[in-house]
C-alpha cells in the first residue's frame, strides 16, 4: 500500500505532458570542423564555451559522402538525408553543353525581391527533393508553428527553411537581407525596417582589429599562402572599404569576411524574433541561423590563421547575445532548445601542410580539365570536348561526345585515366558506381552523394592533403577525408541531458534528433536516428 501511494505521488509530481520547446534555435557555423572548435576552446568564454561545458557534445559527427560542401551539407542538416535522397550534390552543378557552373538552387521563375534580376542566382528550394525539419514543423502544427532561416548565403538559408518556411539571406549587390518570390510577394515589414537601418554601412572605413591581445593567438599573422580578399590585406588590422569610396559590392564582400559579419546576422535574427513573434506561445517555432563569415575567412586565410581564430572569438560573443535574445523570447531557458553544428570542416592551406612534411599539394581543377581534354582527343579523336570539374564530379559533353553510342566507354576511359593520376585515390564512371566492390571504403561515400542528372559522369576522390582549388591561396574543402567531414554537434536546453559523447555519429542523425526533442516526427526521407543518449525528456502523454 505504502509503495502504491509513493508511486502515485511520484506520478502526480511529473508534468501532465512533456511540452516541446517553444523555440528551437538551430545554428550552423560554416566550415567549423571539430578540430577548429576544440583547438580554439581556450579563447572562448561565451556561448560556445557554455555549449561545450554544459551541453550535450558529440565531437565526432561525420558527413558520410564524398563531397563536403555548403549546399549539400545544409541540406543534410535540414533533412537527415544524404544527397542520393535530397538531391543537392554540390553548390553548383556542371552544364555539359557549355562547361559552365550552374547554381544548384537557381530558378529564374522565382526572382529575388528588390534586387536586379539575375536568374543564375540561388533563389528557390525546389531542387531540394526531401522534406526538411522546417517543413515537418509547418505541417505537424498545421502551419501555426513558424520556421525562419537566415544566413549570408542563399544556399544555406534555402535548405534550412525548406519549402514551407521563410528564408532570408544577404545580397552583396544591395547590401541588405533579401528573399525571393518563392516565399513571399513582398518583403515583410520587419525586414524592411531592419534593412532601412543600413547597419553594414556603419562599418565602412573602419578596420577589423584583433578582439584579444596578440599573445592569445597561435602561430604567425603574416603567412605567404594567405589571400588578400577585396583589399583587406594579409595582416591585422584589416581595412574595410573594398577599395571603394562609398559602400558597394566589394565593400560588402569585405564586410561579410570580417568579424563584424556575425554581429549583423545576430541583429537580423533578433529582428526576425521580434517581427515574427517567435517563441511567444506553446506552438513550437524554429529559428535557423547559418553563420557564413567563418567560411569566407577559412577560404581566404585558412583554418589556422589569426583571422579564423579571431572570427571564432567574435562568433562566441555574438552567439551569447543571440541565445540570450532567444531565451527572452521563449520565456526562459526552460522553453528553449539550442542546436549547433556545421555544414563541413576544411583542409589547411596545402603549402602549410607541405612545410610541415605532409604530402600536400594545391591542384587547379582547370589544369586537370585541360589534361582530360587532351586524353579524350587522343583516345577518341579530335573535336570539341567539354570537361567541367566540380570537386568530386566530372561532367563530360561537347560536340565530339554528343550522339556517341559508346558513351559508357568514354566515361570508363576518363575514370581509368583519373584513377592512374598520382593525386587520385580512385575514380568511377557513373555506370559502374553501384556495381563495383567498395575497396577501401571510398565507393560508398560516392554512392551516397550521387543523384542522377545533377552528379557528374565520373566521380573521383583525391588523396589526403591534395587540395583541389582554382585559387592560388587560402584553403578549400570537398573531400571525404576527416578534416573535411568531421564536425561538432552540440545541444543545450529543454529535453537535453548534458554530457560528452565521443562515439562517432552521422550528420544525418542531427535532424531526427532535433525533431524528437521538438516532439515531431522525423523528416520524411531522413536516414539517421535520434541520439537518445542525450535525451532527458519525460514520456509524452
Amino acid at each position: 500500500m505504502r509503495r502504491s501511494l509513493l508511486l502515485a505521488s511520484l506520478l502526480l509530481a511529473l508534468p501532465a505532458s512533456a511540452k516541446p520547446p517553444r523555440l528551437t534555435l538551430f545554428v550552423s557555423v560554416d566550415a567549423l570542423g571539430t578540430d577548429v572548435l576544440l583547438r580554439n576552446r581556450p579563447k572562448l568564454t561565451g556561448a560556445l564555451a557554455q555549449l561545450l561545458d554544459a551541453g550535450a557534445v558529440f565531437p565526432d559527427t561525420r558527413y558520410l559522402t564524398a563531397e563536403a560542401r555548403t549546399a549539400p551539407g545544409h541540406s543534410t542538416l535540414a533533412t537527415g538525408a544524404h544527397p542520393w535522397r535530397h538531391g543537392i550534390v554540390d553548390n553548383e552543378v556542371g552544364d555539359r553543353a557549355t562547361g559552365k557552373a550552374l547554381a544548384v538552387f537557381a530558378d529564374g521563375r522565382h526572382p529575388i525581391l528588390e534586387v536586379p534580376l539575375d536568374p543564375t542566382e540561388d533563389s528557390c528550394p525546389e531542387a531540394l527533393q526531401a522534406e526538411t525539419l522546417a517543413d515537418r514543423l509547418r505541417t505537424a502544427t498545421q502551419e501555426r508553428g513558424k520556421a525562419v532561416a537566415l544566413s549570408y548565403k542563399a544556399r544555406a538559408a534555402l535548405p534550412l527553411a525548406g519549402r514551407l518556411g521563410q528564408a532570408y539571406w544577404f545580397s552583396d549587390v544591395a547590401g541588405k537581407f533579401v528573399t525571393s518570390t518563392w516565399y513571399t510577394k513582398a518583403v515583410p515589414e520587419w525586414l524592411s525596417a531592419f534593412n532601412a537601418r543600413k547597419l553594414p554601412d556603419a562599418a565602412f572605413g573602419k578596420t577589423w582589429e584583433l578582439a584579444l591581445p596578440p599573445i592569445a593567438y597561435v602561430g604567425e599573422d603574416d603567412r605567404p599562402f594567405e589571400g588578400t580578399p577585396v583589399g583587406m590585406g594579409r595582416t591585422f588590422p584589416h581595412a574595410l572599404t573594398g577599395g571603394l569610396s562609398a559602400p558597394g559590392k566589394d565593400y560588402y564582400e569585405a564586410f561579410r569576411t570580417s568579424g563584424f559579419s556575425h554581429d549583423l546576422l545576430v541583429q537580423a535574427a533578433k529582428a526576425a524574433i521580434a517581427g515574427e513573434k517567435l517563441g511567444q506561445d506553446e506552438v513550437p517555432d524554429l529559428l535557423s541561423v547559418s553563420f557564413s563569415g567563418t567560411d569566407y575567412v577559412f577560404h581566404a586565410y585558412g583554418p589556422y590563421s589569426w583571422e579564423m581564430q579571431d572570427s571564432l572569438v567574435r562568433l562566441d560573443r555574438a552567439l551569447t547575445e543571440l541565445i540570450a535574445a532567444a531565451e527572452r523570447a521563449a520565456g526562459g531557458r526552460q522553453n528553449l532548445l539550442v542546436v549547433l553544428s556545421a555544414d563541413h570542416g576544411g583542409a589547411a592551406a596545402p603549402e602549410e601542410w607541405a612545410a610541415a612534411g605532409l604530402p600536400a599539394k594545391r591542384l587547379d581543377p582547370h589544369v586537370i580539365e585541360g589534361e582530360l581534354r587532351k586524353e579524350l582527343q587522343t583516345r577518341f579523336g579530335a573535336g570539341e570536348y567539354v570537361v567541367r570539374i566540380e570537386q568530386a564530379d566530372v561532367y563530360l559533353g561537347g560536340k565530339a561526345l554528343s550522339g556517341r553510342t559508346d558513351g559508357i566507354a568514354v566515361r570508363r576511359a576518363v575514370a581509368a585515366w583519373l584513377a592512374r593520376q598520382p593525386y587520385a585515390i580512385t575514380a568511377v564512371a557513373r555506370d559502374d558506381l553501384f556495381n563495383i566492390p567498395d575497396v577501401g571504403g571510398y565507393v560508398m561515400p560516392m554512392r551516397r552523394g550521387y543523384y542522377p542528372d545533377r552528379s557528374g559522369d565520373v566521380i573521383w576522390v583525391p588523396r589526403p592533403f591534395i587540395v583541389v582549388d582554382e585559387e592560388t591561396f587560402g584553403a578549400n574543402h570537398g573531400t571525404p577525408h576527416g578534416y573535411d567531414t568531421q564536425v561538432p554537434f552540440l545541444l543545450m536546453g529543454r529535453g537535453v541531458k548534458p554530457g560528452y559523447y565521443p562515439q562517432q555519429i552521422a550528420a544525418v542523425d542531427i535532424a531526427p534528433t532535433v525533431a524528437a526533442l521538438m516532439e515531431l516526427g522525423a523528416p520524411a526521407s531522413a536516414e539517421g536516428r535520434a541520439r537518445e543518449e542525450a535525451f532527458a525528456l519525460p514520456r509524452p502523454r
